[in-house]
């Protein structure tokens, strides 16, 4: 498999840096903003887009990432809206972009059909945040038809021996959930994700990239010396929400990714 965000990683390790992934959801405030917020994001050195579908349970969401896709919702976005958001971006653009959904916005229009719409506008690769490893053998043709990555989740109460079942069917990066809990900006890392990287990379070669809870640039170069890459999401949607929807506040908000981004590349 050769994606963009194989290329990515590839590139980065090359050259001795760690990445920079900002998660955003698709359609907060709207679909024509989202298309513009990926360019400041991109503009601010972030390396890896993380989109999410706006979904009405994201259960492993908090209060800010729930926020959004009501938001997002609410502006009108639908499946089909984020696809041609996506095609617009890469009218432009070519930064990696996966897919952060719930597997019921997938069913809902036919699994495969999703799929393929969604690498045909540009999609990466997927991180479906409720199908387990155990449940996913009916779904990975798909997934490898359309040269598309799956990112997995492995998290800090995560046994040994699945850790080393989960590595074996992932590809792109694994996604080291460094704390218990759902998403949202927290005091510090946590303790135990040191610990939860060293076992991962017993198990795999790929790429680990940290989330859940960085939220400050001293927090992301913390995360950055321990993996290979840095998720950022519930700082960067407040932020975003928290300015003005206009070019001035969108480039506020941008300024403060950029020195996230510039604390993980100084490591």
């Amino acid at each position: 498999m050769n994606t963009r965000i194989d290329n990515c990683f590839k590139k980065l390790k090359k050259a001795h840096k760690k990445a920079f992934i900002s998660y955003i959801t698709a359609g907060d405030p709207d679909l024509l903003s989202t298309i513009e917020i990926v360019k400041y994001l991109e503009d601010a050195g972030v390396d890896i887009i993380e989109l999410g579908l706006p979904f009405s349970d994201p259960l492993a969401d908090g209060r800010v990432n729930q926020e959004a896709s009501i938001r997002a919702l609410s502006s009108g976005s639908t499946f089909d809206g984020v696809m041609n958001c996506i095609s617009k971006i890469r009218d432009s653009s070519n930064i990696p972009i996966v897919l952060y959904a719930y597997l019921n916005t997938l069913l809902s229009r036919g699994f495969e059909k999703s799929i393929n719409t969604a690498s045909s506008a540009g999609v990466d690769g997927f991180l479906l945040l409720d199908l387990p490893l155990e449940e996913s053998k009916p779904y990975r043709g798909f997934f490898k038809k359309n040269n598309v990555n799956t990112i997995q989740l492995i998290t800090p109460t995560t046994p040994d021996h699945r850790i080393k079942k989960i590595s074996k069917y992932a590809n792109g990066f694994i996604y080291c959930v460094s704390r218990e809990g759902v998403t949202g900006v927290q005091d510090k890392i946590s303790d135990s994700a040191e610990e939860l990287v060293k076992r991962i990379k017993l198990n795999t070669n790929l790429p680990v990239a940290i989330g859940f809870g960085v939220g400050t640039p001293n927090q992301a170069a913390q995360a950055a010396k321990l993996g290979d890459g840095v998720v950022v999401g519930s700082a960067i949607v407040n932020k975003f929400n928290d300015e003005s929807n206009t070019a001035e506040g969108r480039l506020r908000a941008a300024t403060f990714v950029k020195k996230m981004v510039e604390a993980v590349k100084e490591v």
